[in-house]
């Protein structure tokens, strides 16, 4: 008796329908579309979302032997995004999404009504002390996006009964609660994670501009927040009686089934964005490195919170907007674009010749966050070919993710003897072995690598049921795969390693005096 997980990325859903032994019985995938506004703005049609999860979950459900025995829906998505929603979890406004810069809180200031949003040093150390992340100079918080709709679209605001993170927004249309849970409301800013069971703060209620009552109830993240409503049981075709678990952001999720919340390995996610994820059991903020622990649904751990910002967008972006673009320039388009990259750098040695390509498309994260600087070449020459720029893009974001590694493994106090590695980028054989080069670490590349955040949803789910233990999960989720470093590229890449940091530093200055007026 199955479980549909659903995962719900920026650019796409994933939805699985999984069994207790990590089987997967059957998947389905839609489309979910951004709009990207010239003030920095990034939205969704949050009707269009839920039609494309209804969409995913039909054709994952499609190859289930019998639909009726799945016994619950489990579901995450991307964060740091909010939905504004009536009291029949109806979407009142676009989603705002993490990428959006127009809530931060120098903006906000300068807007009527937003003269006391920008954090005063006291209220930053309280936000530190209290939650664990102050809200962020880059807007890109879930707190940022709600005082941005309060301020700057009203009408939104008034007719918002409850502001909802994306996952809670799909669990609302699942069950019909508007709630949220330790784990997924992190992102608002608001509760107090200092206690076991976490609540809203007053303090930074107050602080907040926002109205209390248009926030979520909260409720425990181990206890299913319902029974599935008749009338989404009856359009999917399943029971009445499957439960609704409750949502975990998709770091966490993902967590979980890389089994990042024990052992000494990491869980290195390339989705649109990159991931670093392990885990420690204690509460702590490193404002310097942009490094959080944050509530795990496994009792007595935290997950390390290292966004590294675009991981796998980046790669996405150079071949459908540079290499195989359709535009005033010719018709390059390519099916099978990914097999193209694969064929085309293969002969290419480690470090592309030289050419460092530096990934920061929308700004950089963990572990020096600026929303101001931008990605580029480095280094070209005569003798540099697409195929040495399609090589240096994959290395990129593999030396990015080596920075964040570095800093989370000082945070976590300890080095990882591996990595886990999952998502739409662990496809890639080649990805996989240049991660682990660069890291010099062995790179598992998870089974079905696209779908562990669906797995670590359903076995969690199975866990909650009562049918498995914490310390099955890890069998679960078996590697495709091991990628062992070669020894041969480790000199290269430390090499190119220093001069990516260095790159990073010296121009900043550079990207800030070309993008006055960019939200930092």
């Amino acid at each position: 008796m199955p479980i549909l997980a659903i995962d719900l990325g920026t650019s796409s859903v994933k939805a699985a329908v999984v069994g207790r032994d990590g089987a997967l019985f059957g998947t389905g995938r839609s489309a979910v579309r951004t709009i990207l506004t010239p003030d920095g703005g990034a939205e969704q049609d949050a009707e269009e979302v839920w039609r494309a999860v209804l969409a995913a979950a039909d054709e994952a459900l499609a190859s289930c032997p019998d639909r009726r025995e799945v016994r619950g829906v489990a579901c995450a998505s991307q964060y740091s995004s909010i939905v504004p929603v009536d009291e029949s979890v109806r979407p009142v406004g676009n989603m705002v999404v993490w990428m959006d810069k127009r809530g931060g809180p120098r903006r906000l200031r300068t807007m009527p009504g937003g003269e006391r949003m920008k954090p005063n040093p006291y209220q930053l150390v309280r936000w530190l002390q209290i939650h664990g992340i102050p809200p962020l100079e880059s807007g890109s918080d879930s707190l940022a996006h709600m005082r941005w709709i309060k301020l700057a679209r009203p009408d939104v605001y008034e007719r918002t009964a409850t502001f909802l993170e994306p996952m809670d927004y799909v669990a609302g249309r699942l069950s019909g609660r508007r709630v949220t849970n330790a784990c997924s409301s992190f992102l608002m800013l608001l509760t107090d994670n200092r206690r076991p069971e976490p609540r809203y703060h007053p303090t930074l209620l107050k602080w907040s501009g926002l109205d209390a009552d248009k926030l979520p109830e909260l409720v425990p993240v181990d206890e299913p927040i319902g029974p599935l409503l008749p009338a989404v049981a009856e359009r999917l075709g399943i029971s009445g009686e499957a439960v609704v678990f409750a949502p975990l952001n998709d770091t966490q999720a993902g967590g979980v089934g890389a089994s990042a919340f024990a052992g000494a390995h990491t869980g290195i996610s390339m989705g649109t964005t990159g991931v670093c994820i392990t885990h420690v059991d204690f509460k702590r903020t490193d404002i310097r490195n942009s490094l959080v622990s944050m509530p795990c649904p496994i009792p007595g751990r935290y997950f390390v919170m290292a966004e590294a910002g675009i991981g796998g967008g980046a790669l996405e972006y150079f071949l459908e907007r540079l290499v195989f673009a359709r535009d005033g320039l010719g018709d390059h388009g390519l099916a099978e674009k990914f097999e193209a990259l694969e064929r085309a750098i293969a002969p290419i040695d480690p470090g592309s010749g030289g050419v460092l390509f530096l990934p920061w498309l929308t700004g950089s994260l963990t572990p020096a966050e600026d929303g101001k600087v931008r990605g580029g070449f480095l280094n070209l020459s005569l003798h540099t070919t697409r195929d040495h720029l399609a090589r240096a893009v994959l290395e990129g974001v593999a030396f990015n993710l080596r920075w964040v590694q570095s800093r989370v493994a000082r945070f976590a106090k300890r080095d990882p003897d591996r990595i886990k590695f999952y998502g739409g980028g662990a496809l890639s054989a080649a990805w996989s072995q240049i991660f682990a080069d660069v890291l010099q670490r062995p790179v598992e590349q998870l089974r079905e690598p696209e779908y562990v955040v669906s797995r670590g949803l359903a076995l969690l789910g199975f866990h909650r049921l009562g049918e498995i233990g914490v310390d099955d999960i890890e069998r679960c989720v078996p590697a495709a795969a091991v990628y062992e470093p070669r020894r041969e590229a480790a000199e290269r890449y430390d090499e190119m390693f220093t001069q990516f940091v260095r790159a990073f530093r010296k121009n900043r200055d550079v990207f800030h005096a070309l993008n006055v007026g960019s939200e930092s």
